[in-house]
């Protein structure tokens, strides 16, 4: 299966495999399910144009989506925006591959249903399966939204655990069955192992395809940011997420600036007498990283709307042209320039530029405080990393 798709990747680059409609190996699911493969042009190189001038007829290829839990909650909201064409664009033709558990395949099929009754004009169809190999075949993005929840008085260290054996199988059929130059949003919990667990288990996908989701804590703070300043959300600049998705996670806001005007003194400036450092340090800091919890409090149930929003957002800016704006994406910490060690996945500030992402370097040394911050959410990754060593072979 392997040998079938060209090896298009390049050394750095995140492209996808580009066939022309009757060239080469294509391949196609049932037909009552699926339209035909037809060319998608990614690498935009001259050679590949030149060569789609050829047919008269082209147009893009359908992009292949795997959702896995997509008859959860969070995959109920996602699927269809999907389908809408909110993630890829709406000229994108969709065809969605809808991985479930065998419990939960009844249910999928009635999501599915409902899909088809939408008419969505861009989504080709919907795979439902329980099979990763079917899901998995060919896919261009992978969205691994399905994990286990934890327990009443489980402790955090077996809940990774528990996910682990279910992220490491993940990885190795994104291995053997995704194109290789998939790209892959990790919104399950624990989100930023998870995805080094499957990461760790796919070793013909380059390392730095792989993410997890820290959009949704990175989203929240900037609500929390725009009411307190009582600007808009695009008024913010220069705003993070460090480290993990988690409560040690650190929202940052010492490069952050608001209309141009640096973050705590835009701050200051709207909250006149109000010690905005201690407004910083003692509740905005918590209220990210607890949000998800007071969600629940309050409706009981988790938020999986704007997690799915969130994990929309991810995909669609990493596919972006262009996006100068600072996003936070936990990736490979490899090679980083703020001392987080290697080998784990961790959120720092980036940009997307070619639909490749890029770590925001030369930002000015850490304070105390921010020092201490990073390095609590990177000893939890640490401790993270050494529960599921023995799931970790690349």
């Amino acid at each position: 299966m392997k040998a079938m798709r060209p090896a298009l990747r390049k050394s750095g680059a995140v492209l996808r495999s580009s066939r022309v409609a009757g060239q080469g190996s294509v391949r196609t699911f049932r037909s009552d399910l699926v339209g035909t493969d037809v060319w998608r042009q990614h690498g935009k190189d001259e050679f590949a144009f030149a060569r789609a001038q050829e047919y008269e007829n082209f147009r893009p290829e359908t992009v292949k989506v795997a959702v896995t839990g997509a008859a959860g909650a969070i995959g109920y909201s996602l699927l269809f925006r999907i389908a809408s064409g909110e993630m890829f664009g709406k000229n994108q033709r969709v065809q969605i591959r809808a991985i479930e558990l065998p419990f939960a395949m009844e249910s999928l099929r009635g999501v599915a249903m409902e899909l088809q009754d939408c008419a969505f004009p861009l989504l080709e169809g919907v795979l439902c399966t329980d099979d990763l190999a079917r899901g998995f075949d060919d896919v261009d993005v992978a969205l691994l939204v399905g994990s286990k929840p934890r327990g009443k008085g489980q402790e955090r260290g077996d809940l990774i655990k528990e996910n682990g054996l279910i992220f490491a199988p993940t990885g190795k059929a994104l291995n053997k069955y995704a194109r290789d130059c998939v790209k892959v949003v990790t919104v399950g919990n624990p989100a930023n192992t998870n995805c080094l667990i499957a990461a760790s288990n796919a070793p013909d996908i380059p390392r730095e395809n792989f993410t997890a989701m820290t959009r949704l804590d990175h989203d929240r703070a900037l609500g929390e940011l725009a009411k307190k300043a009582d600007c808009l959300v695009t008024d913010i600049q220069n705003f993070c997420i460090w480290g993990n998705h988690s409560p040690t996670m650190f929202p940052d806001l010492s490069n952050a600036t608001i209309k141009g005007v640096k973050a705590m003194d835009a701050l200051a400036a709207a909250n006149a007498g109000e010690d905005i450092q201690k407004w910083y340090t003692e509740s905005f800091i918590p209220t990210v990283q607890q949000r998800g919890a007071a969600i629940i409090e309050a409706r009981g149930a988790s938020s999986a709307a704007s997690a799915a929003n969130a994990c929309l957002a991810h995909a669609r800016d990493w596919e972006s042209a262009s996006y100068k704006n600072w996003l936070s994406m936990a990736v490979p910490s490899e090679g980083n320039s703020y001392g987080v060690p290697d080998g784990l996945m961790f959120s720092f500030p980036v940009t997307v530029e070619n639909e490749q992402y890029k770590i925001v370097e030369g930002l000015p040394k850490f304070d105390t405080f921010a020092q201490q911050k990073i390095e609590a959410t990177t000893k939890e990754l640490l401790q993270e990393r050494d529960f599921v060593s023995n799931l970790l072979p690349n």
